[in-house]
């Protein structure tokens, strides 16, 4: 059911429909080396395939998986021939363009920058992580979306109805539901809703026998497709995962920020997506430690407690079950009140010390548990907090004011506010009262 006409390809309309940029260059006969990125079964194969039968230039296909650099330099010899004898330009086709390592995309380059071929490249996987910056920069990169379910229904009901390359000589009758399951169960995936569908219609009992006098069955009677039968022809979608793809961080970081947001529900559902997908469950104990201090902080401290026993929890347990110490984590840190004022603090005092504010230590505060401490005024002056009212006296423990840690008003950091502002205005009593003492301050 490959679509031959640009009529015919279904979605991605955002540049391929009216007056949208892919099609205005097909129709202006100006098609440049494009990139198409997107998940399976959006259309990226199926579309280069149409813009075969559009153009007027040679059309040739690699796989990359398959494909080697001899195999490149043979259609890339071809393709200047091509243009020397008949002046028609060649559309190279790489499939799987990710699996091309970088000598291999070098080859490429010349012949690209050149015009003497037109590069369609095919990637399910981020294009500015797996291919060449200097390939990339001599493309025009078309994100493919998901199809939506009422475009995969479109695609399904086609084959229905096509006799010469679908199922319409079979005669089959899909229930509205069944239909509605897988397109909602393909995830925008148009091959695997046409796959489940062949299954469905291929797999099913012939129509039964007509009964005598009741006009029920026989040879006319068309194959049915029930929703029983729908949800048995569709396997268990194998997620979309590799550990150092584009699609692992986009599920931790959308993992992360649903926890940050304080929406326990979209952050157990990232969690079950990293899960199924095979992530390691170490890594995601290791971002919810984070989480809990980056996030949480003090506002609840025992987010932190409790994000550390997962940790050690998975090390101990493993998986399946330290799925239930992750979700008690996840649960726990995405409703906890929310503050990141340390993580504020530690990179206010980074970036001093970076900058070069290496401040000394004041002489009070130095070291004075050698033997000639002393002698060089180290130690000298310090005054030991738990000598004095409350535990705490004013002194100074920077050389100059500063301050990095904020507390906000949320959670139990709302009480540590409480009890610095009033341990700053005590200390700004103090400071007050010495100048009133000491004129000369």
């Amino acid at each position: 059911m490959r679509p031959r006409t640009l009529d015919e390809f279904v979605g991605q309309d955002h540049f391929l429909g009216p007056e949208k940029l892919l099609r205005r260059l097909l129709h202006a006969d100006r098609l440049g080396s494009v990139i198409f990125y997107g998940p399976p079964g959006t259309g990226k194969t199926a579309l280069a395939h149409v813009i075969a039968q559009h153009t007027q230039c040679v059309f040739r296909q690699l796989n990359a998986v398959a494909a080697g650099i001899k195999d490149v330099r043979e259609i890339l010899e071809e393709a200047r021939a091509e243009l020397a004898d008949s002046g028609r330009r060649t559309i190279l086709f790489v499939d799987e363009l990710h699996r091309f390592n970088r000598a291999q995309q070098d080859v490429l380059l010349p012949d690209v920058e050149e015009g003497r071929i037109i590069l369609i490249g095919a990637t399910t996987q981020n294009p500015f992580f797996a291919i060449n910056s200097p390939l990339l920069s001599r493309s025009q990169i078309f994100t493919f979306q998901p199809l939506t379910p009422l475009e995969i229904k479109t695609i399904m009901q086609r084959a229905l109805e096509d006799n010469e390359r679908g199922l319409g000589a079979k005669k089959v009758h899909v229930h509205p539901d069944a239909l509605e399951f897988l397109a909602q169960i393909c995830d925008g995936d148009a091959r695997r809703a046409l796959s489940a569908l062949e299954i469905a219609v291929l797999s099913a009992d012939s129509p039964p026998l007509a009964q005598e006098g009741t006009g029920v069955g026989g040879e006319g009677a068309p194959i049915e497709v029930t929703l029983a039968a729908a949800q048995d022809s569709i396997q268990r979608k194998l997620m979309d995962f590799d550990p150092t793809g584009d699609a692992h961080y986009d599920l931790a970081s959308a993992f992360i920020k649903s926890m940050r947001g304080s929406d326990p529900d979209a952050a157990i559902y990232w969690l079950a997506r990293m899960l199924e997908s095979g992530e390691d469950p170490r890594f995601i104990a290791r971002r919810i430690v984070i989480c809990a201090s980056e996030d949480v902080g003090n506002a609840d401290p025992q987010a932190l407690v409790l994000a550390a026993a997962t940790l050690q929890a998975v090390e101990f347990v493993g998986m399946p079950e330290c799925q239930l110490s992750l979700a008690q984590a996840v649960a726990y840190i995405a409703t906890a009140p929310k503050s990141n004022a340390a993580t504020l603090a530690i990179g206010k005092a980074l970036e001093d010390v970076r900058a070069g504010r290496t401040l000394p230590v004041p002489p009070h505060l130095r070291d004075a548990s050698y033997k000639s401490a002393k002698k060089l005024g180290h130690g000298e002056g310090y005054k030991y907090s738990h000598d004095y009212e409350g535990g705490f006296v004013e002194q100074a423990y920077l050389p100059e004011d500063k301050r990095y840690y904020e507390p906000v008003e949320r959670g139990y950091e709302a009480e540590i506010k409480k009890r610095m502002d009033k341990l700053r205005d005590r200390k700004a009593d103090e400071e007050e009262k010495k100048k009133q003492s000491d004129p000369s301050q």
